[in-house]
């Protein structure tokens, strides 16, 4: 299947979860979903999701889980009946990915800036090890207001973690407004570089580049790699691009239906 479907199939499942669940964070999740898709169906190294030598990926910017359960869905690591109890009671599958929700999940996050220190951790115990595998770490643009970003960039940097791959989802929007108004971020690539990181730019929507970005790791040599992917939030349906509100809104039964209709 090719990577676009998946993509499509992982929004799907996505409007469909939030919205049973009458739960937020649909636009972050839709902003994702192709870099999960990339990273699960292209990317990743990865034999079963218990295997030692299996790449590891951490969603840093929690809240957006409802796009790794979906890609985990669709590469066949959770159930259906574990998706439909998305963030609902008695359900395995939180609003936030912790640990206990099994097989595919490997950090607890949800609290903004854990992702990346995890991560970096996670690259040099690897290393110390000597084992082959490495570690994507997925944040937020909002996420990188945190100071525990730059710390873990600046020990990876310093490191030399060329087996740590982080990707920042800079979607332009967070809870309360533009990133650029809440706390401008830019010159972003140029603050990795100067931690010691090979940044390189795309358009994070565009599944060829995100799939030869992430088949290309590490890009320098002796240097964790950043790929800040320029995103849209609430992207693949019309009426939650680029919207604030849809952080935290839930799509009402018309809302759903005009939503999946636009993802056939």
């Amino acid at each position: 299947m090719e990577l676009e479907e998946r993509a499509k199939n992982v929004r799907r499942r996505i409007i469909e979860m939030v919205s049973k669940s009458k739960s937020s964070h649909v636009g972050a999740a839709l902003s994702i979903a192709d870099i999960v898709a990339a990273l699960y169906f292209s990317a990743l190294r990865r034999t079963t999701v218990q295997a030692q030598e299996r790449d590891r990926f951490i969603l840093s910017k929690g809240h957006a889980c409802a796009a790794l359960y979906a890609a985990l869905a669709e590469a066949g690591c959770i159930s259906q009946e574990e998706l439909d109890g998305f963030y609902i009671d008695g359900g395995k599958l939180p609003g936030h990915a912790t640990l206990s929700c099994g097989a595919g999940v490997e950090a607890s996050t949800g609290s903004l800036g854990h992702g990346l220190p995890i991560a970096a951790g996670i690259a040099l115990s690897a290393r110390i090890d000597k084992k082959g595998f490495r570690t994507f770490a997925l944040l937020g643009d909002g996420e990188c207001d945190e100071g525990s970003v730059w710390e873990a960039a600046m020990f990876a940097g310093n490191a030399k973690l060329d087996n740590l791959i982080a990707i920042v989802d800079y979607n332009k929007l967070q809870a309360f407004g533009y990133t650029k108004e809440v706390l401008d971020l830019e010159p972003l690539a140029k603050k990795w570089e100067a931690f010691g990181w090979a940044a390189r730019e795309i358009d994070g929507h565009d599944l060829k580049a995100l799939d030869s970005a992430l088949n290309s790791v590490p890009f320098e040599k002796g240097k964790p790699s950043v790929i800040i992917a320029h995103t849209t939030k609430g992207k693949g349906v019309s009426f939650m691009e680029g919207r604030i509100e849809w952080h935290y809104k839930s799509p009402d039964p018309e809302q759903r239906r005009r939503a999946l209709e636009e993802l056939q």
